[in-house]
């Protein structure tokens, strides 16, 4: 049978609406800060997962991706040299100065990328025909997202660190976080920047294997080697996790998007218990003619937290259909919103306790329900 408290949430939904829409858009305004938190930083990690490699073997103690130092080319036969190894191939990254006569100069990375059309480095993103175009000296890719930002259109010619370039193609989805990103081939960033790979040495080393057990196997046996000879390896997921990992907790922008996430929680909280609060108050003589019919305090107290509760699962559907109405747009007009399973349930458990605390908070009104307040 249908609940008391439920029974009088349906009689009475307009004096508890306001309640069920604030916890609604304190849990938008929670699953959103979230979303936008991991999306904007995972922007951080993408060349490495949109990359196709099983593990990345880079300068020990390397943070994030775009932080790549010179290793020896001792890597990428150690590499080579594991069981169940399929292929494995350098990954440089350096960095210029791209100048124009509109634009002036923008400092940008220049990743530099086997040009084989099975190979790890973006495999999800550059096609064969780009890989193809980037073999032609100076040829490079930018960003869709960055062609404003550097003041150039398909098939113009700039400089970069000095040294003339052209763009063949525009990639789609690879902003940078940290900056701006210019794709070439590995002799082509060799020109540009001598300090990416200088003396034949590289960023990194990806490699793909036959199983991901072989993966994980390598990867033990390449840090017993590389402990001695400069190097370390990662899983892809690893180092993914590292790089949004520091840009995350590192960086001021980080910090700053968690500081504001915390105020915008407390802001719902306090919201949302000051409108329960209200809708407990504005039912304060119904509770009164509860006790008068025989009902112990307790039980008003019971019947206040399951009203809380089911004004928190009525606000929870709420805030879900919302958010996804919201990331559909926002992954439309181009804007990172990552919405992991795991985060879900973790916000919808801080909406019902949300809720259940901003009940208990209203619940020192049920004192008022006196049975001889009706006779007023």
């Amino acid at each position: 049978m249908m609940s008391l408290a439920l029974k009088s949430l349906i009689f009475d939904w307009r004096r508890f609406s306001p309640a069920v829409v604030a916890v609604a858009f304190s849990g938008l305004l929670v699953l959103l800060q979230a979303a936008l938190i991991l999306g904007i930083f995972s922007l951080s990690s993408l060349y490495v997962t949109r990359s196709s490699a099983d593990l990345w073997i880079g300068y020990p103690g390397v943070q994030s991706v775009d932080l790549g130092r010179p290793i020896s080319d001792q890597a990428e036969l150690s590499a080579w040299m594991q069981p169940g190894v399929r292929q494995v191939e350098p990954f440089l990254w350096g960095s210029g100065e791209w100048r124009t006569e509109s634009q002036g100069m923008v400092n940008v990375y220049i990743v530099g990328v086997s040009l084989d059309p099975g190979a790890l480095a973006l495999a999800t993103v550059l096609t064969p025909a780009q890989r193809a175009n980037l073999a032609e000296p100076g040829a490079v890719l930018i960003d869709d997202g960055d062609v404003h930002k550097l003041g150039v259109q398909l098939g113009d010619a700039v400089e970069i660190n000095g040294r003339r370039v052209h763009v063949v193609g525009l990639t789609h989805g690879l902003r940078g976080l940290g900056g701006v990103n210019v794709i070439a081939s590995l002799s082509t960033t060799r020109d540009l920047d001598p300090a990416a790979g200088p003396a034949g040495m590289v960023a990194y080393v990806l490699a793909q294997f036959d199983s991901s057990k072989a993966a994980t196997s390598a990867v033990h046996r390449l840090n017993r080697v590389g402990q001695s000879s400069g190097f370390e390896a990662l899983s892809t997921e690893a180092f993914a996790e590292r790089t949004t990992s520091y840009w995350l907790s590192e960086s001021g922008a980080g910090v700053a998007f968690l500081f504001g996430s915390v105020v915008a929680l407390a802001v719902a909280i306090i919201i949302t218990s000051q409108t329960l609060t209200a809708a407990v108050v504005g039912s304060i003589k119904e509770y009164a003619a509860l006790r008068a019919l025989g009902f112990s305090m307790g039980s008003l107290r019971a019947i206040v937290l399951e009203q809380s509760a089911w004004v928190g699962v009525a606000g929870l559907a709420a805030a879900g259909l919302l958010t996804f109405l919201l990331a559909f747009v926002a992954r439309a007009q181009g804007v990172p919103i990552i919405l992991s399973p795991l985060m879900m349930v973790a916000a919808g458990a801080i909406i019902i306790l949300v809720a259940l605390g901003s009940g208990a908070w209203a619940l020192r009104r049920v004192a008022l329900a006196d049975p001889a307040s009706l006779l007023l």
